[in-house]
């Protein structure tokens, strides 16, 4: 399995091919070196959908490596690649960027990787439709889980390679900018803006985004942090409605699950309509369509909200595990309909039960395989699961384990085992039934709760 923290190299999954890290995405990551920090160069021009940058990485390597690989989309064109300073022969097909180093590199060897590219970047089609740099009409977003990191940046692109960011990002100057963390700078020359954003604490491939539009910046709070929202300037007077409870979200979602982890939170609003959501590490992005003054979105500003300590803090080790982030968003929703006046939490739970009794399926929590595991099912049914286990150990146990969990594994990694794990500690009897029934069983048990 992969490290439980960000500190651990990661080894492949236990059954999985020993060139796979994660059999739900057997083509992406890679083996032999660990990234410790990603320097990212960026120079975007809207209007034709030009993308160049130079992609500095620093990294070390556990085994001898005489060549190695980086995830890269085929629109790119690699023009320059350096190891340690010095020129190395490189190849670039089916979005594998295979590099040989000028000499080989021993175990422990520090790497410093600088690589060239350029191109207009597209997103990555896969099962999950299309995934990664997407034009807006006005400018561009960045869309990645679950592999669409390398539509835009060369990366090890598996959810445990996590490390922290400094993004620069050089635009037409009427566009404004946001990438992960804080911004350091914003310079102005001629026609183009220089953005500079620090992200320190770590985070994966699948998180890091841009976000380029004709947007205005709105500051909600300053204490105890910093929350921000960027939008067209059409959509201001919306923003108290749809999104004037945030604050209050905020606090509530602390009290419950721990600190807010990152120095600061910002929500952007494009100027086209979203299929849904998207989260980055420190940011949401939502639709024009989730702005438009009727508060109808106000679960989902929830979900995504929640996900700065679900996913992008404590983020899943692997794919199969991902109702430890969305089934956790997911509660985060009820807690917040119950805190806000809303149905309670048991109601939610009475209402998805039936709806999930109504589609069985045939898969279980703990592994609805790649197709399947952003199916609403596996969000409701995590979300059921927590209800379930809060049940049996009781509300001060429950919470008690959520502010535990997301502080042990603050940005790190972990798997549903570490949450079973970490869970015995907060119940007096053995939880290994309700396991059984709700992860590892794929028939629906009985209701938890009163009828």
């Amino acid at each position: 399995m992969p490290g439980k923290s960000a500190k651990s190299p990661r080894q492949p999954l236990l059954g999985a091919p020993l060139d796979a890290l994660d059999p739900y995405l057997p083509d992406n990551g890679n083996l032999g070196y660990r990234i410790s920090r990603y320097d990212l160069d960026l120079e975007y021009k809207v209007s034709p959908n030009r993308l160049s940058g130079v992609a500095t990485l620093t990294a070390t390597s556990f085994v001898a490596l005489r060549k190695f690989t980086l995830d890269l989309a085929s629109p790119l064109s690699v023009s320059r690649v350096t190891v340690n300073d010095k020129r190395a022969r490189y190849s670039h097909r089916n979005r594998k960027l295979t590099i040989t180093p000028d000499a080989p590199v021993p175990p422990g060897g520090a790497m410093t990787i600088v690589i060239r590219y350029a191109g207009s970047p597209r997103p990555i089609r896969g099962a999950w439709g299309e995934v990664g740099w997407e034009e807006l009409t006005e400018g561009a977003l960045c869309a990645n889980q679950p592999n669409g990191a390398a539509s835009w940046f060369p990366c090890d692109d598996h959810p445990s390679a996590k490390a922290p960011y400094r993004i620069s990002i050089t635009t037409d100057s009427p566009y404004y900018a946001l990438a992960n963390g804080v911004l350091e700078s914003k310079r102005t020359r001629a026609a183009q803006t220089t953005w500079v954003y620090q992200q320190i604490e770590p985070m994966p491939t699948y998180l890091a985004s841009i976000q380029i539009g004709p947007y205005v910046k709105k500051s909600l709070a300053s204490k105890p942090i910093p929350v921000d929202a960027i939008l067209p300037q059409r959509l201001v007077p919306n923003l108290d409605v749809d999104f004037g409870r945030q604050l209050e979200m905020i606090d509530v979602f602390v009290e419950m699950f721990g600190p807010y982890p990152f120095p600061r939170y910002t929500v952007v609003v494009t100027d086209d309509d979203l299929d849904i959501p998207i989260e980055a590490q420190s940011f949401s992005t939502f639709g024009a369509n989730h702005c438009d003054g009727s508060q109808r979105a106000e679960r989902l500003v929830a979900h995504e909200l929640a996900h700065q300590w679900f996913g992008n803090s404590v983020t899943l080790a692997r794919w199969r595990d991902i109702w430890l982030h969305e089934g956790f968003a997911c509660y985060a929703e009820w807690l917040w309909s119950q805190r806000s006046g809303g149905k309670s939490a048991a109601e939610w739970a009475r209402h998805y039960y039936d709806k999930l009794a109504a589609n069985p399926v045939r898969a279980t929590l703990t592994d609805p395989g790649p197709r399947h595991m952003f199916d609403d099912w596996v969000y409701k049914r995590g979300a059921l699961t927590l209800h379930a286990l809060r049940l049996t150990i009781g509300d001060g146990n429950f919470f008690a384990l959520l502010k535990r969990w997301t502080d042990k594994y603050r940005y790190g990694s972990a798997t549903t085992e570490d949450f079973i794990a970490l869970s015995a500690n907060y119940s007096t009897t053995s939880l290994t039934a309700l396991w059984d029934d709700w992860l590892f069983s794929a028939p629906l048990p009985a209701f938890p709760g009163p009828s």
